[in-house]
This record gives C-alpha cells, structure tokens and sequence, in this order.
C-alpha cells in the first residue's frame, strides 16, 4: 500500500467528492489517507460526517468510514498529510481560487473539479484524450506561484463532456458553426431526487452559468499555449441551451453542426469510433478503452441504457443524420458525475501522474 501516492479530498462530505472516495476505491496509483471539509464536519469520522447524506449507489467503501475529516482550512496541516488533493469544495469563487492555490504554495498539487480557476491564463483545463500538451502550462503557474511541485490543474465543465470530444474527433472537418442544447440531470447541481421532489416530472429552462460555460470551455480546450498563458481557439462559434431534466446522472447534448468541409456518415461515424488520446495509449487506470461508442437504433443514446457505458468513463452518441439547416446533427451523452466530474479529475491526475507534475513527496 505504501507504494500508493496519498490522495486528499478536498469538500469530502458533498456530493463529488462523495464520488471521488468511491472512484479512488482500490485505485491502483491512489490511496484516499486524507478528508477534508467544512469546520463543522472537522473533528468527526467520515461515517459522522456524512450520516445520512450518503448519494452514492455503492455503500461507502469501509477504508475511508473511520478517517476522521479535518478542517480545510486548516492548510499545512492538511498538506502535510499528503502527496497530492483532490478539490470539490463548496465555497464561493473568490475562496475556491484562494485556498486552491494556498494548496498549491504547500508544494501540494491540486486536481481540482471546480470552475474557479478554469480561466486562470496558467492553469491547464484538461480532458485527458483531448489536450493533454496543456499540462506544459504548470511550468509557467511554478514560476508564478513560486513553488517547485505545487500547482492546480483543473477538468472543464459536466456539461461540455456530451459534444466536445464529438467535436474533436471531426476537426479535419473544419466545424465552424454549432448550435446545442443540453439536458441535464440533477446530480448535476449535487442533488438527488429525495434532495429535490420538485424536480420530479418537472423541467427547469435555466441552469445558472452554464450556457457560458458550454459556449465558452471548449474553445479554451482547443487553444494553444502562447507566451505562458493558454490562448482559447477562435472557433467554431458555439451557442448553448442548458436545461435542467428529471434524470438523476447523465448529460444528454443534441446538437447540430455547420462544417467547413463535406463529410459522409460514414466517414463521421468512423472517426468517432477510432478517436483515442493519450489516456488509451498509456492505457491509464480510469481510461475508458473505447472512448466514444457510436449507437445506430433510432432510440438511442438513453440515460436508461447508456449512461454507464465504460464505466461512465465514455461518450455515447447517436441519431447522426443530415439537417436542413444544418449540415449534420446528433445526439450526445456522458455522465455528469464520473466522466463530467471526479473521474475527469481523476484521469487528469492519473495523466500528470505519468507526465511526472505528481509524484511523492
């Protein structure tokens, strides 16, 4: 075991870092030694802690019930605990980009799932088979933060996971013009349906700030490193729609498409089948084999049927098909929590793992 790096989580007791303790469980590379939270959880055993508010459909792993949580505010004492954290905490911006980086000045990476410092010019927003060169990124943030180890890098938004890497796998086409509207479950927004009945049979036409998360994270993705900062890319021009759906997990994106170049169906759909990054190429522990699966029955993909798909570590699409005003459209899905959220970070760690930003201390 001693050969694991120590993984904190930070925000352990809410409902991503609930996901992160039961991702990391067994983890090959990873070993959760550290949880930290709110001051009043401090002082308590997970278990406590978390009483009743355990989301997860898996019981809570047994190796984390008796780890007593300590305050996250309480920084050294916490750094001192570990090699590396994971962050989901629930505080204000301005507090998230604070205490992210107090972390990071410990000597004490942080792989964060928030949105706080997903435009700090230095800091790497990262889907692991899309853009990992952008961890080159950390270098410059070292020398601005002053640290030889310590730096953030953080996974971009749930919402995004749908239609972003899509996007990708059909860049020799020059998209350049899309147009998406999500549907979006509520554990999205760290609920469930015991937390939430008025989401039962309801639809909610407005989720806040993410219709300029999901117009606005992928060109950041596929910008290019320049003078120490990432430049975001120019296009394609992406307009976005997010509505919140009575479904508990699971992200579903139906999006339509203008491209520079023609394509056939057949040529899009290969290139969502052959599209692999890095992550598949290290054959990384969270990695999903088959990153993107193509679904060819009218009625698919379903959260019902597909969400889980690889471990939730996959994207499901289907319905591809010719628009009139448009030149294609299709339907995308990915779930929220694993994909879109802790197992985006963890896959993030994983790569900086094997790129050498986190090692033992």
């Amino acid at each position: 075991m001693s050969e694991k790096l120590k993984a904190g989580i930070l925000g352990g007791t809410g409902m991503v870092g609930q996901r992160f303790i039961s991702l990391l469980e067994n983890h090959p590379w990873f070993e959760v030694t550290t949880i930290a939270a709110s001051p009043r959880s401090a002082g308590k055993t997970y278990a406590e802690a978390v009483g009743d508010r355990w989301k997860m459909t898996t019981p809570m792993p047994e190796a984390v019930k008796d780890i007593v949580v300590m305050n996250v505010n309480e920084v050294e004492k916490v750094a001192s605990q570990v090699d590396f954290v994971f962050s989901a905490v629930d505080m204000t911006k301005e507090e998230i980009k604070k205490i992210e980086e107090e972390y990071a000045k410990t000597e004490t990476p942080v792989v964060s799932n928030n949105s706080a410092h997903r435009w700090t010019p230095d800091v790497p927003m990262v889907v692991p088979e899309i853009n990992p060169e952008h961890m080159k990124v950390i270098d410059f943030q070292k020398k601005r933060l002053g640290t030889e180890r310590g730096f953030v890098a953080v996974k971009p938004n749930c919402s995004i996971q749908s239609y972003a890497p899509v996007l990708t796998a059909w860049q020799e086409f020059e998209p350049y013009e899309v147009v998406a509207t999500t549907y979006q479950a509520i554990s999205g927004a760290g609920k469930t349906f015991k937390d939430w009945p008025e989401m039962e049979g309801n639809i909610i036409p407005y989720i806040g700030g993410e219709e300029e998360k999901s117009e606005k994270e992928p060109l950041r993705i596929w910008g290019k490193i320049e003078d120490g900062v990432i430049v975001p890319a120019a296009s394609p021009v992406i307009t976005c729609q997010c509505i919140r759906v009575p479904v508990l997990n699971g992200h579903t994106a139906a999006v339509f498409v203008k491209f520079k170049k023609k394509a056939t169906k057949e040529q899009l759909v290969e290139k969502l089948l052959q599209f692999k990054g890095v992550p598949q190429e290290l054959e990384l522990p969270s990695a999903p084999k088959q990153f993107i699966q193509y679904l060819e029955e009218d009625n698919r993909p379903q959260v019902a049927l597909d969400v889980d798909f690889e471990n939730g570590m996959g994207i499901s699409v289907g319905r591809l098909r010719e628009d009139t005003v448009y030149d294609w459209k299709f339907v995308g899905l990915s779930h929220n929590t694993v994909r879109g959220a802790a197992g985006g970070a963890v896959l993030c760690a994983e790569l900086l793992k094997s790129q050498g930003y986190i090692t033992k201390k």
